[in-house]
């Protein structure tokens, strides 16, 4: 595995000059690459299409729902039963009906995505990468800068014949 430098940049006109922008720098052709990167949730890593079986947070979404549902119900239902006088033995049926239904909406608002702490995810849109030996990686850097990147990252893995073979979309960029 080699260290690989990779910048993120919006147009594939860009990209393509980066890219020959480092062979003339003197960086191996077959260590320079350049793709598209989805957005996140389309990159069909798994067989049904997306990148999760799970969105994040949905566990949590039955017992959120069934919380609020009791709550609104049970609260519906005391406003039914002091409108008793006015709607007679339906109020405090229509009223849990009607608190359920609001509570369960409710509940969805109170939901939050999970806090991820670690670092923002990697923007859709081009990017270029390039292997590069320990000498190398600062004068990758500086010229991915110089480019215009983005955004850069640091990774581990293989770029053979102008292709990131062990590329992982969904990996944690690290941001140099």
């Amino acid at each position: 595995m080699a260290t690989i430098i990779a910048g993120h940049f919006q147009l594939q006109e860009t990209a393509l000059d980066v890219c020959e922008a480092f062979k003339a720098a003197g960086f191996d052709a077959g260590r320079v690459t350049t793709f598209f990167n989805n957005p996140p949730g389309q990159h069909n890593v798994i067989p049904t299409g997306g990148d999760r079986a799970e969105s994040p947070g949905a566990k949590q979404t039955p017992a959120a729902v069934a919380k609020g549902e009791v709550t609104g119900a049970a609260i519906g239902a005391a406003a039914g039963a002091a409108a008793i006088p006015l709607t007679g033995p339906l109020g405090p049926v229509l009223g849990g009906l009607v608190g359920a239904h609001v509570g369960s909406l409710y509940s969805f608002s109170e939901m939050k995505e999970k806090d991820e702490s670690g670092p923002p995810p990697r923007h859709s849109g081009m990017m270029v990468a390039v292997a590069v030996d320990g000498a190398e990686e600062a004068r990758a850097l500086t010229l991915m800068r110089q480019q215009g990147a983005e955004q850069v990252e640091r990774a581990e893995g293989i770029i053979e014949n102008g292709d990131w073979k062990d590329f992982n979309p969904l990996s944690s960029p690290q941001f140099v």
